[in-house]
Order: C-alpha cells, then sequence, then structure tokens
C-alpha cells in the first residue's frame, strides 16, 4: 500500500476506535474526560487574559467571567447538582465561607453556588501557570504560600481590612489540600482568623462524596448526582484569637455531620434507583 492508503486506513482506525474505547475503556473515558476539563479550564482562562485583560481591571467581579465559563462543565459530565441551604447566602454583608476539598472537580461545585464578589483563596503556584494564572490573578483571587507563614497571614490580615471596604466575599478550603477520605482532615484556623479579624460571618458549605461516579485511583469518571449543602451562618461578633481553635472545632463538627447525611442521602438516592 503507498503512503495515502496507509493514511486512510490509519484514520479509519482513529475514527472507529476511538469511539470504542471511549465507550467501552473506563480508563481511556476518564482520561479523556479530565483532559477535557483541564483544557476547557485552560482555553477560556486563556482567551479571557489574551482578549478581555485590554478591558479589565483587577477585581472580584470578574469571576462572573469565570463561573459562566466553567459552568457549562457539569452538563458535558453529566453531572447533575442538587444545591440546599441556598437561602443561607441572601446576604449582603460580607462573610467568609469554608468547604471541603476532595478533587479538582470541586471547581464546578464552587462555580455552581459562589456568590457575587466572592473570591477563593488559592495556592501561590497557580499564579505562576501563565495565562491562566493572569485569568485568576484578574478574578482577584487571594494567593498565598502556606510554607511562608508569616507573609501568608499578612495577606489575610489585609484581605480582612479589605472585606469590608470592598463588600468582599472569601472561598477557603480550610483542610488545605484536597482530601479523598471520608473524615475531614483537622482544619487549618487561617480562614476562621480571618472571619474573626474582620469580625464577618462564617458560612459552611459541605459537598457530598463522589466516590459514586468519580475516583482517580480507578481512573473512574461516569455520570452522576453531586449534592451540596450550604450551612447557615456562624457569627464571629465580639470573638478575638482566643476564640478562634473552639470556632474552628465546632465548625468542622457540623461540617462533617453534614457530610455524613448528604452522603448517605445521596447513596440511597442511588440505590432507590436501582
Amino acid at each position: 500500500m503507498d503512503l495515502f492508503q496507509w493514511s486512510l486506513l490509519l484514520f479509519s482506525i482513529l475514527i472507529i476506535g476511538i469511539p470504542l474505547l471511549y465507550r467501552w475503556s473506563t480508563t481511556f473515558n476518564f482520561h479523556c474526560k479530565m483532559a477535557l476539563f483541564f483544557g476547557w479550564c485552560a482555553y477560556w482562562t486563556a482567551n479571557m487574559s489574551i482578549f478581555l485583560s485590554p478591558f479589565l481591571r483587577r477585581n472580584p467581579d470578574n469571576m462572573k467571567l469565570l463561573r459562566t465559563f466553567i459552568w457549562p462543565l457539569k452538563r458535558f459530565f453529566g453531572i447533575k447538582i442538587a444545591v440546599q441551604g441556598s437561602e443561607n447566602l441572601n446576604t449582603k454583608e460580607p462573610y467568609v465561607m469554608v468547604c471541603n476539598h476532595q478533587t479538582y472537580l470541586d471547581l464546578l461545585g464552587m462555580m455552581e453556588i459562589i456568590p457575587d464578589r466572592c473570591v477563593p483563596v488559592a495556592k501561590r503556584e497557580l499564579l505562576y501557570l501563565g495565562l491562566m494564572g493572569h485569568a485568576c490573578w484578574l478574578s482577584g483571587m487571594i494567593f498565598i504560600d502556606r510554607r511562608k507563614k508569616d507573609e501568608a497571614r499578612e495577606i489575610l490580615r489585609q484581605a480582612a481590612q479589605n472585606m469590608w471596604r470592598e463588600n468582599m466575599r472569601i472561598w477557603v478550603y480550610p483542610e488545605g489540600t484536597r482530601n479523598k477520605g471520608r473524615t475531614l482532615l483537622p482544619f487549618k484556623r487561617g480562614a476562621f482568623h480571618l472571619a474573626v479579624q474582620a469580625q464577618v460571618p462564617i458560612v459552611p458549605v459541605v459537598i457530598s462524596s463522589y466516590r459514586d461516579f468519580y475516583c482517580s485511583k480507578e481512573k473512574r469518571f461516569t455520570a452522576g448526582n453531586l449534592k451540596i449543602q450550604i450551612l447557615p451562618k456562624v457569627d464571629t461578633k465580639d470573638l478575638g484569637p482566643e476564640d478562634v481553635p473552639a470556632l474552628t472545632d465546632s465548625i468542622r463538627k457540623r461540617m462533617q455531620e453534614t457530610y455524613d447525611e448528604i452522603c448517605g442521602e445521596t447513596s440511597r438516592g442511588k440505590d432507590a434507583k436501582l
């Protein structure tokens, strides 16, 4: 066979083989979906950085653009998100949102409920991811280097001062890293010091487990259901630094109880369909 025939044969194999692999191989399906997830985020943040940055300044309102770009991903993946407690975000005052952290897909849950003028606290490494980092900077994200604790405390202290002046909300993952276990990791206290310093409420958010439809270890990523529970706000008025440890522990306990509850409900709902 000549070069053209070999090329035609290879093209035919790819056209037929890729859809079959996607359908029958969970590993291939997993990698395709993760490539779509990261590629989608990279594509839209690059567009925001290149084409919109001349017209934008660093502002928390720009999170609306990221939310608009990322929100459709849940439909591509077949993830249905049920939100309970949305009324607990119906307040005009600043507040700190604390949420459990399990996987990269938490980004979908965040974009489902994140209120206006709310920015996440992120690892400083994200800032150096080229155009993506620039788009995140434009959106007002707060970057900290957890290895430099004094610097991180100063950044959060400045954020506390800015919350009232700029009417900001701040989203924090207090576990500090992704956690695949059923028990929440011990919470780091930065978010709670931030809320106490600014004298703003804390709104706990709990995302149910992904294990029924997503597992990076097993290379499994199917359609599924996710539940997000927004708990009533916790007031920090008149609290001081000495109250932070007890405040942290009490909120973690409430979030763990909620996590256990909504994970049970999600599992029961799946069993009922079966």
